[in-house]
């Protein structure tokens, strides 16, 4: 595997960075790295890249479009637009309807504008966001330009929206999920997450991190 381009399929739990570990201990190679971070409550298809040539070339995979699998919890907003954030009930007068979340969720589709979520890495001054979130530091991130380039709901029951994803670099599916719950009004965040292709890597072209092997 060494000097070669990958997809592996990680699961819930782990970060991406424990999966490079792994995969160093397996190889003994030292220069490994991927191609967009998948959060620890996330799973899917996640590119590794084994050997100088080949962590090289990781930058350009970044750039590839990638699809995604999501499920949105309407109600409430958390803290981290996900799971593990502290919750913060929403006041909802009437369910939305079904052609009213489909109208909202067509909103979301082409360039728009997209606030990360305060517990991102992206750095303030030298240090991650995050870090900065967990010291109670009030920090406020700028709006990015971002490209969704399909979108779609595969299942709806209030409070549950099912939605398939296909986006180009640099979007955050928690704040997608906040911000659809923030257009319907009602509050969301973010409860599933599978990552299914990146690229021309699909999850079924993954392989288990059991069969990878020194070569």
């Amino acid at each position: 595997m060494i000097n070669k381009i990958f997809a592996v399929y990680k699961p819930k739990g782990p970060t991406s960075h424990d999966i490079v570990d792994e995969i160093r201990k397996i190889t003994s190679e030292k220069r490994v790295g991927h191609a967009g971070t998948l959060d620890p409550l996330a799973r899917g298809v996640l590119v590794v890249g084994v050997g100088r040539e080949a962590t090289k070339k990781l930058g350009e995979v970044v750039k590839k479009e990638k699809e995604y699998i999501a499920e949105i919890k309407f109600g409430e907003e958390s803290s981290t637009d996900d799971e593990e954030g502290e919750k913060k009930a929403w006041s909802v007068g009437k369910t939305p309807r079904l052609d009213e979340v489909g109208e909202a969720v067509k909103s979301f589709r082409g360039f728009i504008a997209q606030t990360p979520p305060i517990y991102s890495a992206i750095k303030i001054g030298g240090q991650k966001a995050y870090e900065l979130a967990r010291e109670n530091i009030k920090i406020e991130l700028k709006p990015r330009e971002i490209e969704i380039k399909e979108i779609e709901i595969l299942d709806y029951e209030w409070p549950f929206l099912k939605i398939r994803v296909v986006t180009g670099p640099g979007v955050y599916i928690r704040a997608l999920a906040r911000d659809i719950g923030r257009e319907l009004g009602v509050g969301g965040y973010l409860v599933d997450l599978e990552r299914t292709r990146v690229g021309d890597f699909t999850k079924e072209k993954t392989i288990d991190i059991l069969d990878i092997k020194k070569e």
